[in-house]
């Protein structure tokens, strides 16, 4: 079977190309001023299922995800730079900064089991393959210098701008979802920098054929996926806010080089909400997976969760469900366990049709899932063996086993306090005594037959 994804440009469901057994991909990365969040590591965790899928089917893919250390991550150049801001915050380089940030985005992909990219470029390290594309831009009148001294893209050159995001040029407004700058500066109020003159800027800027300055928001990516790629990309995989005007424009970019459709495939993962709300710093609600590790769940329980429910649909994640999804990684390992001591047959994994079709149809997470819940409950006998053929998609480890922690003096101090609060109906305490609990590790359950804890 063939892998069928749903194309933002299309709005349809269309196959991956492989070319001589191998698919090319790229995925935009974090931007290193700050930990990703779970709702940045939802998209993350797309490009891992979708690679996984291909692999899975026996096709060799060479992703690349970028690492944005440079220049602004935004359109709007009236705004501080992010990675100075942040190294002015903290006192330290803002390249120290971006590696910092860096190796936390490293280190919490591991921990989603998130398989690692052919390569991580870096923008900081990319300047020269920039600078090369713009210059064949300009060559190409596609790109001008500003009299500004900046460098921009023409977006009027741009033959069907606006198919992936359904925006018209004719229909933009100035200042919305493009960057503000002096009207003089740019021929038309929706071209875009793909070279930003240092102006009264000391840090982070390089010399250019058009004078000291930083790339733009959007000539990072096609420089790279083009460079690295062969000046094709078969999926391209992205967050839904960058839809517009960052992959937009970067389809501009690239087209203009290539004259064709760089990009054959372009899957956008819906946003994440938490507890009913957008993640933000001003609604003190930013989830990060440290966040999640500390109350004592296993980072691969949000990944189940995030699985929960379809890459293009809204997710609102709760506390609630990561809990749930908690105690579901905890018994489906400790039914593998049982499942290998009780069948016959060892065989690594084994194909299910229904899972399969669920794979390619669009990576139906949710169907996966309910297929394997419906295994767990039925009475074959190769249940193991099918589990493993899924995980190979879902990512889960779940033939880990479960690891077996003795309790502390500490714990077992409370729980004993506990159990007594709850005999004597004091409620108030036994909720008191459940959050210092849950603090140190443990989640506690009550039953009819009394309090059980894991």
């Amino acid at each position: 079977m063939t892998l069928r994804l749903y194309d933002t440009k299309s709005r349809q469901l269309k196959e991956v190309a492989s070319h001589n057994g191998a698919t090319s991909m790229y995925c935009c990365g974090p931007t290193v001023y700050r930990d990703a969040h779970v709702g940045n590591l939802r998209t993350f965790l797309l490009a891992d299922l979708i690679s996984r899928a291909l692999t899975l089917s026996g096709i060799d893919v060479s992703l690349v995800q970028n690492i944005t250390d440079v220049g602004h991550m935004s359109e709007d150049f009236q705004e501080d730079d992010k990675i100075l801001t942040q190294a002015h915050i903290e006192k330290i380089d803002p390249y120290e900064i971006a590696r910092k940030y860096e190796e936390n985005f490293h280190k919490d992909l591991s921990r989603l089991n998130i398989r690692k990219a052919m390569v991580y470029p870096k923008a900081s390290e990319s300047i020269e393959m920039m600078l090369s594309m713009i210059s064949e831009l300009i060559d190409k009148k596609a790109a001008y210098v500003g009299n500004d001294g900046s460098v921009y893209f023409d977006a009027h050159s741009s033959q069907g701008y606006g198919e992936l995001s359904g925006n018209r040029l004719d229909a933009l407004k100035p200042g919305h979802k493009h960057e503000v700058s002096e009207d003089t500066a740019k021929r038309f109020h929706a071209d875009w920098a793909l070279w930003k003159a240092a102006g009264n800027r000391t840090q982070m800027i390089w010399p250019s054929p058009w004078g000291s300055g930083f790339p733009g928001w959007h000539i990072e990516c096609s420089a790279m996926s083009m460079d690295l790629l062969n000046s094709h990309v078969d999926v391209h995989v992205g967050g839904i806010d960058l839809r517009f005007p960052h992959h937009e424009n970067e389809r501009a970019q690239s087209n203009a080089i290539t004259g064709e459709e760089s990009v054959d495939v372009w899957v956008h993962g819906e946003h994440l909400l938490f507890e009913g709300r957008k993640m933000s710093k001003s609604s003190g609600n930013v989830l990060l997976l440290q966040d999640v590790i500390d109350r004592g769940i296993d980072p691969l329980a949000l990944r189940l969760c995030l699985l929960e429910n379809r890459y293009r649909s809204q997710m609102d994640l709760t506390w609630k469900s990561i809990e749930a999804a908690h105690e579901l990684l905890l018994r489906w390992r400790g039914k593998m366990s049982e499942w290998a001591e009780n069948e016959t047959s060892m065989q690594p994994w084994e194909v299910d049709p229904e899972i399969e079709s669920a794979i390619n149809n669009d990576i139906d997470t949710p169907k996966i899932l309910l297929r394997l819940r419906g295994v767990e409950k039925s009475e074959q006998g190769n249940k193991r063996a099918l589990f493993l053929y899924a995980d190979q998609i879902l990512g889960l480890n779940l033939d880990a086993g479960i690891e077996e922690k003795a309790l502390t003096a500490k714990m077992k101090e409370l729980l004993d306090a506990r159990s007594l609060a709850r005999s004597e109906k004091r409620w108030a305490a036994s909720d008191d005594l459940r959050v210092q609990l849950e603090g140190l590790g443990l989640t506690i359950k009550d039953t009819p037959e009394g309090q059980t804890w894991t």
